[in-house]
Order: C-alpha cells, then sequence, then structure tokens
C-alpha cells in the first residue's frame, strides 16, 4: 500500500497516481475486458506503473483483520489461509482499485486478472 500510494511523495489520491483512475489504471471501464502491458498509463509519485488495476497482485501478508491500534505499515495474521491481494484488475469497478482497497484469495487460485510484482529491498 506505502508503494501504491506513492511512497514518502504521496499526494493522498483516490488511486495510484491521481484522483482520475482512466489516467493511471485499466479497469472495467476502459480495459476491453482484457489485460494490458504495463507502462502504457501515468506512473505514480515513485514512478511505479500499474499500482491501481490491470491485475491484482498479490502480497505477502495472511488476510485477517489489522490490530485497533494506530500501524505506519500494518500486518495481518502470522499465517491463515488467504492472502492479500491489492489493487484492484480489469475485470472490477473503480472501487476496488483504490489504494486503500484491500481484498483476499486462496494461495493456490490462479487466473488472468491475478499478478504480482517483484521488488528488491
Amino acid at each position: 500500500e506505502y508503494a501504491a500510494r506513492g511512497g514518502s511523495r504521496s499526494r493522498g489520491h483516490k488511486y495510484s497516481g491521481s484522483d482520475n483512475l482512466g489516467n493511471v489504471g485499466w479497469y472495467k471501464h476502459n480495459s476491453g475486458n482484457k489485460t494490458h502491458p504495463v507502462g502504457q498509463k501515468s506512473p505514480n509519485e515513485l514512478g511505479l506503473y500499474d499500482m491501481s488495476g490491470n491485475v491484482w497482485e498479490w502480497c505477502s501478508d495472511w488476510y485477517g483483520d489489522y490490530s485497533n491500534s494506530a500501524a505506519r505499515n500494518p500486518i495481518g495474521p502470522i499465517r491463515g489461509s488467504l492472502r492479500v491481494i491489492r489493487g484492484g484488475s480489469w475485470r472490477y469497478l473503480a472501487g476496488n482499485c483504490r489504494v486503500s482497497n484491500r481484498n483476499n484469495n486462496s494461495p493456490d487460485n490462479r487466473n488472468n486478472n491475478l499478478g504480482f510484482r517483484l521488488a528488491a529491498p
């Protein structure tokens, strides 16, 4: 979520890099019902493309409730049966593509609107 929001350069946008999803992501109303090559839309404040829309991104966190206390980088439970996915996809409405949206899926699920992003520490 931190990277999707634009990190320390964040301007507080609803989607990753803009308040207008059409500028930064592929979703149900502009995708033509398919994925698109990365980088055809505008990047966010960190120069990252397609953090909202195109394909859901697998996250390393297990899905579950967050703690009630405030946290800068909240994490879910230490184990579980569902993984967090974020970003929405070409198949979903704009609300699913908000940087604040968090969903889940079984780790053994594979389909054409799920993906992952390699990141180095």
